[in-house]
């Protein structure tokens, strides 16, 4: 029945800790009301980093989205990151181009860096422009320190930062790879929905950084739904500075690569189970593991289809065992299903066994519901393939919180 079988690992997951060569900070800049808040940070390594980046596709992407982009493609290359919450910089037009460039430039010129050796994020509220006098004074706090600060400077309604550090033997040195994000609600990626950023001491040969990052996107980030609304600022920045001294790592399957990527896509997952786990007003974190499935994309894409349907959501929320409502999910895709053959189980209690009820027992499975992680398996019984995806209940918070946001 159970696909999804943890294996030994080559890395270790430690403390929250930077890679070498890494320094941030965190401020309350005025942004926000709570002066308890941070709400500017920075990310800086020492020398120039290969980058590496994944972009929203909403049509309304906003403009230090849209920069950070236009930065990153010059020559993929980055030494900094600046970044707030409270303002989105989102649907402002061309004067939030202009005040991005600017936040660009403040933050540039602070560090002693070119312009384009800077990225540029922000995160909150839509339509409303950056208050520059602010911003410049943020930028004026920071300074390149070892702390944490920068992990809770890009939070809006998470109710925790979102971090992880892991460390993995490559070529005889050690390598740390560490990650932060920012995510709750908007959150129904078609690239990454949030803001994600994963830095390391590794040493990428040339141009293969993009290629790992769009990879271990697809199945992480790109697999957690909250809401279905994908927002306009998000984006997954990767850095590389090489310092901790390994062999340059090829994206070609070889060991180094293999151990790699392990350590690496693990980061990538435990920061989008986390936002999936932080959902706006949630309270479970919902996993879906499909097997049998004709192909991998099927596979996701029923997974995904679980995760992310309203009526499934408010089942789980009120720990009914609706399975009517994850065949109806299923149905709803485009996948190859033996739609008389298919059976799910519930954390691991039989739910639908061949296309009927498994005849559970209710009492049963709504002590099980009651658990803070729930777990859904699916047999599609039409191939060999897997996928998995994560999300979380949809509950009255939810619409409490989204009701009240701008005030």
């Amino acid at each position: 029945m159970q696909s999804f079988i943890e294996e030994e690992t080559k890395y270790q997951v430690i403390p929250f800790t930077w890679p070498k060569g890494y320094k941030s900070d965190g401020v309350h800049a005025g942004l926000r009301k709570n002066p308890e808040k941070k709400d500017m940070g920075w990310l800086y390594s020492e020398v120039p980093a290969q980058a590496a980046g994944t972009y929203t596709t909403n049509q309304f992407q906003a403009a230090p989205t849209k920069l950070t982009k236009q930065t990153i493609n010059q020559d993929h290359q980055l030494q900094a990151m600046v970044m707030n919450t409270a303002v989105a910089n989102s649907v402002t037009g061309e004067q939030g181009m202009i005040d991005a460039l600017k936040m660009q430039a403040l933050a540039a010129e602070k560090l002693g860096l070119p312009n384009e050796m800077v990225g540029v994020a922000s995160t909150g509220l839509i339509g409303e422009l950056l208050p520059m006098p602010t911003i410049a004074k943020g930028i004026e706090q920071l300074q390149l320190l070892d702390n944490g600060y920068v992990t809770e400077a890009v939070l809006t309604t998470d109710k925790h930062a979102k971090t992880i550090t892991t460390q993995v033997e490559i070529s005889g040195k050690t390598v740390t790879i560490t990650g932060f994000c920012k995510g709750s609600g908007m959150i129904h990626p078609k690239m990454a929905t949030m803001l994600g950023f994963v830095v390391t001491d590794a040493k990428i040969a040339d141009g293969q950084l993009q290629t790992m990052l769009s990879q271990e996107v697809d199945s992480t980030f790109n697999q957690i739904t909250v809401d279905g609304d994908t927002s306009t600022n998000d984006m997954v920045v990767t850095m590389a500075n090489g310092l901790a001294g390994n062999e340059p790592i090829e994206s070609d399957g070889g060991i180094d690569s293999q151990n790699f990527l392990e350590a690496y896509h693990a980061v990538l997952e435990e920061l989008a189970q986390d936002i999936a786990a932080d959902g706006e007003g949630s309270t479970k974190l919902v996993e879906v593991n499909v097997e049998g499935a004709a192909t991998h994309t099927d596979a996701q894409k029923v997974a995904k289809a679980i995760v992310g349907s309203n009526l499934v959501k408010s089942a789980i929320f009120g720990e009914d065992a609706n399975w009517g409502r994850i065949i109806a999910a299923i149905g709803q895709t485009n996948a190859t299903v033996d739609v008389d053959h298919t059976s799910v189980w519930l954390n691991d209690l039989p739910l639908v066994k061949n296309s009927h009820s498994a005849d559970f027992d209710e009492a049963e499975m709504k002590a099980s519901l009651g658990n803070d992680k729930i777990t859904i398996l699916v047999d599609l019984n039409s191939g060999t393939a897997t996928g998995q995806a994560w999300g979380c209940d949809l509950t009255y918070n939810y619409v409490r919180i989204n009701a009240t946001y701008r005030s």
